[in-house]
């Protein structure tokens, strides 16, 4: 296989890289993840710099190769110093709190909602409205996050619901009265 493409991500300290044939084993001191890189695509080890390759110039091996880079990135950041979502719920008596592995949200319907907070993720509340979801895979924490944001989006018209920290919503204006 020879080389055509080649991008490369440098290593933080206290991180090793693990290439067995299509599989990648990266770790740090925030835990351990694994990839398996599609045909067509290696990665190599060489001191610091972990290299990303492909086989060929075709248009899939080509999108192949960008996204297995970013994907290994997001490994290697996610072991060294994690990820974090903060979320806001806004509302008159929306609130949440963590109860065991559960997270307990108020959001003005008749009944709780329990969401199951997925192992590896560190979900904390303060103040009963601000949400914080940490974690080493961001596919996890965004996926995560964006679940607990779906039970009540912020609506445009009072700005209720949960949203992401530092999310504008864009207000309506309510209904005009007529002459």
């Amino acid at each position: 296989m020879s080389r055509v493409g080649k991008k490369s991500i440098t290593l933080p300290d206290k991180v090793t890289v693990k290439v067995n044939g299509s599989s990648v084993q990266v770790e740090g001191p925030k835990g351990k993840l694994s990839w398996t890189l599609p045909e067509g695509i290696t990665a190599t080890v060489e001191g610091n710099q972990l290299s990303v390759d492909r086989a060929g110039e075709s248009r899939q091996l080509r999108a192949l190769h960008g996204t297995n880079r970013s994907l290994l990135n997001n490994m290697v950041i996610g072991v060294s110093e994690g990820f974090v979502k903060n979320l806001e719920i806004v509302g008159v008596g929306f609130r949440a709190a963590v109860k065991g592995n559960i997270l307990d949200l108020n959001l003005g319907k008749s009944h709780p909602i329990n969401q199951v907070i997925p192992e590896g993720l560190k979900v904390t509340v303060t103040e009963n409205t601000k949400v914080t979801v940490e974690g080493i895979d961001k596919q996890v924490v965004g996926q995560f996050a964006a679940e607990v944001r779906a039970y009540y989006p912020p609506e445009p018209y009072k700005g209720k619901g949960v949203r992401f920290a530092g999310e504008v919503i864009r207000r309506k204006e309510g209904k005009s009265v007529g002459k």
